[in-house]
């Protein structure tokens, strides 16, 4: 059995997409990323969510780093 990944010390945004290849839910993803900063489970995409739906995977990429921005 592999050993647990090492934790993350960094502040992380994590989005679902109901076709990825498997669904994190928001309970694991605050065991593994203790400094959630954001997360969303999305209606459509999947693993290539980039591709399948662009302006939703950008618009999650800004809500993931709206609150760094500055004026």
């Amino acid at each position: 059995m592999p050993a647990a990944p090492a934790a993350v010390s960094v502040p992380v945004g994590f989005t679902t997409f109901p076709g990825g290849i498997w669904a994190a839910p928001r309970s694991w993803v605050e065991t593994v990323y203790p400094d959630l900063a954001y997360f969303n489970e999305v209606d459509k995409g999947g693993h290539f969510a980039v591709w399948e739906e662009p302006d939703l995977f950008a618009s999650e990429m800004r809500a993931v780093f709206r609150p760094l921005r500055t004026s």
